[in-house]
């Protein structure tokens, strides 16, 4: 009986344990509605698809289109969900950190190492999970200050 009950609490530990760092709304295909989305001073994309993977104690974030000039863009990073910086590379800035609040909210920063961009963030998916709305505030690489807020629909 002692025997049982012991592998049963290890089972449900683990099963915890394993649901807790499953669960992240934020992941899937997810593409910017940009009829819906506010940028200010103006978009800096025409286009913009994010793929979001887990991966072990985190996320793998790779973004694809169009800066609003016209240059493609091609972004990726790996990180965790505990705070601490991680690199990213093709995008304003070169790192960045994210912190889970629950399964529909991250919040993140970013910023440029050698520059003066620098940003906060907060992502939060709707309940029934066919939105997910990113709201940044921060300065762009030129120091100018900007707010965005991006919806994504979910693909």
């Amino acid at each position: 009986m002692r025997r049982s009950f012991t592998k049963l609490t290890i089972c449900a530990a683990i099963a915890a344990v394993v649901a807790l760092g499953a669960t992240d709304h934020t992941l899937g295909t997810w593409k910017v509605n940009m009829q819906k989305s506010k940028f200010t001073p103006s978009a800096p994309y025409k286009n913009l698809t994010s793929t979001r993977e887990a991966t072990d104690g985190g996320m793998k974030v790779t973004s694809t289109g169009e800066q609003s000039n016209g240059t493609a863009i091609n972004s990726s990073y790996t990180g965790t969900y505990d705070g601490k910086e991680f690199p990213v590379t093709g995008a304003p800035w070169d790192r960045m950190t994210i912190k889970q609040i629950n399964a529909n909210t991250l919040v993140s920063t970013a910023k440029k190492t050698d520059g003066k961009y620098s940003s906060t963030g907060r992502m939060v998916v709707s309940k029934n999970g066919k939105t997910m709305t990113s709201t940044t505030r921060g300065t762009n690489a030129e120091g100018k200050p900007f707010h965005y807020t991006v919806v994504y629909d979910k693909q």
